[in-house]
């Protein structure tokens, strides 16, 4: 049996979706209130994607880790029309919180589609162990990398890409975990981009082809991790994962759930087939994506829509019209 095909324009509808909440998160910039800004952009992607032709479903969603529990974005919600192909869906209205909240650059809204039953989803699963490289390095990744020295992975990354260690940059989120994984990674030779937050946009700038960081590493999201696989897939990138709880509570509900926390997975593993879209509209400016910009009535985005099948990816720049204080939006053709 043939896989079910995804119609051609579904990321320019999609994309549509990661504007709106965009628009709504950029409101929040730099206030110190991400939960407000999170509660926004959520409530206006969902606005968003119930006009979509799809007979959409949540695979998997944030709230064991955000501790917000947003009831507009919960495993298992329906999105979408009703009409339409069945669809798994991703989606995370802000990558990129602290950056959000404290007005720093690379804040994102992210989401992705696939056909139903092609998103692996690992909940109760909050965090993930991630390597992301682009399709020049992708054959330089081998399983035993989650577990070798950062010395030992550089190495192949830089063989792979025809570098020397020291000219790599890698992509590392600045916690308390990756202490040691820093000092190896800088014991090696190699560059550093420590952020706060946003490893969906670490793992997009790891990714794309002739990007300006060579690998991610370290441990994520899990939710992150599955919209990552979504993105790395269709850039022909990289990637291995595997959960890492880290709690026992965490740790404990994965067990009763039966859910693998050895095996190590490739983008096959998470995301199965080639009907995926991948969208991302920028909140903040940052390296991947320029932020949202407001001026009178009007608000601009910048937006990157990726397609598997094709291995298209496009970057959009667009105007909509902000029509009432609720910033409900229309793009202007």
């Amino acid at each position: 049996m043939s896989e079910a095909k995804l119609y051609r324009n579904m990321g320019l509808d999609l994309v549509r979706t990661t504007e709106a909440a965009a628009i709504s998160a950029a409101r929040w910039m730099g206030l110190g209130r991400s939960n407000e800004a999170d509660r926004a952009a959520s409530a206006a992607m969902v606005r968003a994607l119930d006009r979509l032709k799809m007979n959409g479903q949540i695979v998997m969603a944030e709230d064991s880790r955000v501790g917000m529990g947003l009831p507009e974005l919960h495993a298992g919600k329906a999105v979408g029309t009703g009409r339409g192909i069945a669809t798994d869906v991703m989606v995370d209205p802000i990558d990129g919180r602290r950056l959000l909240a404290y007005g720093r650059a690379g804040a994102i809204s992210v989401a992705a589609v696939a056909t139903r039953g092609s998103m692996w989803s690992p909940s109760p699963a909050a965090y993930m162990e991630k390597m992301v490289v682009n399709r020049t390095a992708a054959s330089a990744l081998v399983p035993e990398c989650l577990d070798a020295p950062a010395a030992w992975t550089l190495a192949l990354v830089a063989r792979a890409k025809g570098k020397a260690v020291r000219d790599l940059v890698v992509f590392l989120l600045d916690r308390p975990r990756h202490k040691d994984l820093l000092d190896e990674i800088r014991a090696a030779g190699a560059r550093v981009m420590l952020t706060d937050d946003g490893d969906i946009s670490g793992a997009l700038l790891a990714a794309a082809p002739n990007g300006p960081v060579d690998l991610l590493i370290g441990v994520g999201g899990a939710a992150e991790g599955l919209l990552s696989a979504c993105a790395v897939k269709a850039l022909g990138g990289g990637m291995l994962a595997r959960l890492a709880p880290q709690s026992a509570a965490e740790r404990a509900a994965l067990i009763e759930a039966r859910v693998e926390t050895k095996r190590i997975f490739t983008c096959e593993d998470m995301v199965a087939g080639n009907q995926i879209f991948f969208v991302a509209t920028g909140i903040t400016s940052g390296l991947l994506l320029e932020g949202v910009s407001f001026e009178h009535d009007r608000a601009s985005t910048n937006s990157l829509i990726l397609r598997s099948e094709t291995r298209t990816r496009r970057t959009i720049q667009a105007e909509h019209l902000i029509t009432d204080e609720t910033d409900e939006t229309h793009l202007l053709d």
